[in-house]
C-alpha cells in the first residue's frame, strides 16, 4: 500500500516538475535583432534588450512588453524636467511664505521703507561719531603743529593718539560704506519680493520705491 502511494507520489511530483519545465520553456521572447528583423526565441541577447522586447506566453500571446532603454537625450530631458519640477515646488513654497508676510505689494514697500530708515539711522549715528572723533583729531594735530613750530618734540603719546583717532575714523568710514552696500542689497531683495507679489496677487504697487523724505 505504501509502495503504491510512493509510486503515485513520485508520478505526481514528476508531472509537476515536467509541467514546470514545460511552462518555463514555453516562455518566449520576441525582439528585433541588429538587422531589424523580428526574432522569437527562448533567449534574448543583451544588446536586444536595450531595444525593447515582448515576453510571450505558452499560447504565443504577449504577456508583458518591456520598453526600450531610454536614450541619452531622453534621460537628459527627464532630468531637466525633474529639475524644473523641483524649481516649481521651491517657488511655490517661497510664494507661500511671501504671502504669509504680505498680502499686497504696498505692504512690502512699507516694510522696505522701515528697514532702510533703520539702517540709514545707524549710518547717521556713525557720521555723528566721526564728527566727534574728527574734532578730537583736529585738536591733537593742532597741538602737535604748535609744538613743531616752537621747536619742541612731539610726545610719543600724542603721536599715538593721533594715529588711534585716524584709525577710528577709517574704521567707521568702512562700516558706513559696508552699510550703504547692505542698503542697496536690501532694496534689491525687497524689489524682487515686490515684483513677485505683483505677479501672484495680480495687484500693482501704488507707492514709490524710494522712501519719502521725512520732514
Amino acid at each position: 500500500m505504501s509502495h503504491r502511494l510512493s509510486v503515485y507520489s513520485s508520478a505526481a511530483l514528476l508531472a509537476v516538475c515536467l509541467g514546470t519545465t514545460l511552462t518555463a520553456h514555453a516562455q518566449m521572447y520576441r525582439y528585433t535583432d541588429d538587422n531589424g528583423q523580428v526574432v522569437i526565441g527562448n533567449t534574448i541577447p543583451q544588446e536586444a534588450t536595450k531595444r525593447g522586447y515582448d515576453i510571450l506566453g505558452s499560447n504565443g500571446r504577449v504577456v508583458e512588453t518591456v520598453p526600450p532603454a531610454p536614450t541619452k537625450e531622453e534621460i537628459a530631458a527627464r532630468e531637466a524636467e525633474k529639475q524644473r519640477e523641483q524649481q516649481r515646488e521651491e517657488q511655490r513654497k517661497e510664494d507661500e511664505q511671501l504671502l504669509k508676510r504680505y498680502s499686497h505689494p504696498d505692504q512690502a514697500v512699507n516694510a522696505m521703507y522701515r528697514k532702510v530708515r533703520e539702517m540709514q539711522g545707524l549710518i547717521q549715528l556713525k557720521r555723528g561719531n566721526i564728527a566727534v572723533v574728527s574734532s578730537q583729531l583736529d585738536n591733537e594735530q593742532s597741538r602737535a603743529a604748535d609744538m613743531e613750530r616752537s621747536g619742541r618734540d612731539i610726545p610719543e603719546a600724542t603721536l599715538q593718539k593721533i594715529e588711534r583717532l585716524e584709525s577710528q575714523i577709517q574704521d567707521m568710514e568702512r562700516e558706513i560704506a559696508s552699510q550703504q552696500k547692505d542698503i542697496l542689497e536690501l532694496k534689491e531683495s525687497y524689489l524682487k519680493d515686490i515684483k513677485r507679489l505683483e505677479e501672484i496677487t495680480d495687484e500693482k504697487r501704488t507707492l514709490p520705491l524710494d522712501p519719502p523724505k521725512e520732514n
